[in-house]
């Protein structure tokens, strides 16, 4: 009883439980793909700059397939799209194994569902908050946004420490080496399955009559496109900083190996995790806005300091401290979206809000590759944090007083 109660706030629906369980098994493939992406691409000789375009590549086709979904959302089945991005994740899968040239491998970035970041960009996460919000009463939203978040980065974290898997089968490389990285992506495509077979369970009391069904934006439209607009400075900024071109850094910075990175990216999840945890308190203690952007500030000069540290150890210790606070805002952003656009708009918020976080994200790995090429020094590190706190400030400027209903009285 104690388990379920973690799991599901106070009068929220069991099918919030699938998404949860699906949001799982697609982090533990992320955890390992985003590590693992950079390194297999290295092996088959492509270089920095190389590898940051296939990186824009995955973004991009994210950012198009979640702006499709947004245009289709009201009129089909969110469990549906669901299951077909499934299908997609499971063939994502198979195909990347089975090329090692660089235009399929791009073909196979654009179309398909590999996520170099640490948290979900692709077209899985707007459906899921749609239904999620169906699921929970306002009272209980964030709680349910931090578990959401708080599963996606604890299992992320597990999944990053599989990354080293593959040293265990080929210890000092080798021929072993590439069919065991190539496994590893055989099963991010059982993952897909396993996912479709969760969705499956879907109860069709989440899209049914007794909800207000998705509509196009209407009334909101002009604070979802403000938002948006703002969504993607921090998306943008966000670039130079995915986990895939991060441990590349730590790579060509401190030649470790991808079992010391997936040890290190294993730690900073846990602690992303448990801020996720903690969003839900400090919002309902300070507000929405206030969690997002007074966490964010300290978590990007932390970022911007990483680079001048002279030894690995520094570069770690405020990689730790930047990791306990960067993703407090994830939850609260999530949840804030939902709660100031009328219930028929939320599908199509969550798209419009996701879609340029997509694409601006994906504009910048293929600059920060360039910058990783010429130079070992992380500059990628210090222009997302200086431009992450650029939209900290203009955040709360425009939106402090834009508080979502259940803050109204204060």
């Amino acid at each position: 009883m104690a388990i379920r109660n973690f799991l599901l706030p106070p009068g929220t629906l069991p099918d919030a439980r699938v998404l949860l369980g699906a949001r799982a098994l697609r982090a533990f493939g992320d955890g390992f793909v985003s590590l693992l992406l950079p390194y297999y691409l290295t092996l088959l000789g492509y270089g920095a700059w190389e590898i940051g375009l296939l990186v824009t590549a995955t973004l991009t086709g994210s950012g198009l397939m979640t702006l499709g979904v947004g245009l289709i959302a009201h009129r089909h089945s969110a469990r549906h799209l669901l299951l077909l991005a499934s299908v997609l994740m499971a063939a994502t899968g198979l195909a990347v194994p089975a090329f090692t040239d660089f235009w399929p491998l791009f073909v196979i970035a654009v179309v398909g569902t590999l996520n170099p970041a640490a948290n979900d960009v692709t077209l899985f996460s707007p459906l899921e908050q749609t239904l999620l919000t169906r699921a929970a009463p306002a009272t209980s939203r964030t709680a349910l946004f931090g578990r959401y978040s708080l599963i996606g980065a604890l299992v992320a974290a597990i999944g990053a420490q599989a990354a080293g898997i593959p040293d265990f089968y080929a210890p000092n490389g080798g021929a072993g080496l590439l069919p065991a990285l190539q496994a590893m992506f055989l099963l991010y495509a059982l993952l897909g399955a396993a996912s479709f077979m969760l969705y499956l369970r879907l109860s069709p009391a989440l899209e049914s009559g007794r909800h207000e069904q998705p509509v196009p934006l209407g009334k909101s439209r002009r604070i979802v496109y403000t938002l948006a607009g703002l969504f993607s400075i921090d998306a943008f900024a966000g670039g130079f900083a995915v986990q895939s071109l991060l441990a590349l850094w730590l790579f060509q910075k401190f030649d470790l190996s991808v079992t010391a990175a997936g040890t290190i990216f294993f730690w900073t999840g846990l602690l992303t995790a448990f801020s996720h945890l903690a969003a839900a308190k400090v919002a309902a203690r300070f507000g929405l806005i206030n969690t997002m952007v007074y966490t964010h500030l300290p978590a990007n000069l932390f970022l911007i300091l990483v680079p001048f540290m002279p030894t690995l150890e520094l570069a770690l210790l405020f990689l730790f401290l930047r990791s306990a606070l960067s993703s407090m805002d994830v939850p609260a952003r999530s949840s804030y979206v939902m709660a100031v656009v009328s219930p028929g708009e939320r599908p199509a918020a969550a798209s419009v809000t996701a879609v340029p976080r997509s694409l601006a994200s994906a504009l910048s790995p293929s600059l920060a590759g360039a910058l990783l090429a010429m130079s070992t020094f992380g500059w990628p590190l210090v222009i997302c944090g200086a431009l992450k706190i650029v939209y900290d400030l203009a955040l709360l400027k425009m939106f402090s007083a834009v508080k979502p209903p259940e803050e109204s009285g204060r």
